[in-house]
């Protein structure tokens, strides 16, 4: 099964599935058997990357409707 990614709105970001989450050292979470976890978007979580609620006690709105991207620029011939 794939990845499926949800954006709620005012809310987290929903990942479901077969995933891994790693830091900017590519040191991995241990998500201790999870299938689904919610990224947080507001940046007022006490537990950073993950949501814990704070949104809405925060006020933090967004929404973000779904929408065709443009292709990727070209990459530079070496």
């Amino acid at each position: 099964m794939a990845s499926k990614v949800t954006v709620f709105n005012n809310g987290p970001l929903r990942i479901e599935g077969e995933f891994t989450i790693h830091d900017a050292t590519s040191a991995e979470f241990g998500l201790a058997g999870r299938k689904v976890i919610s990224l947080c978007r507001c940046g007022l979580s006490e537990n950073k990357p993950f949501c814990d609620g704070a949104h809405s006690r925060g006020g933090f709105q967004s929404t973000c409707p779904a929408r065709e991207l443009p292709p990727p620029a070209p990459k530079p011939a070496v």
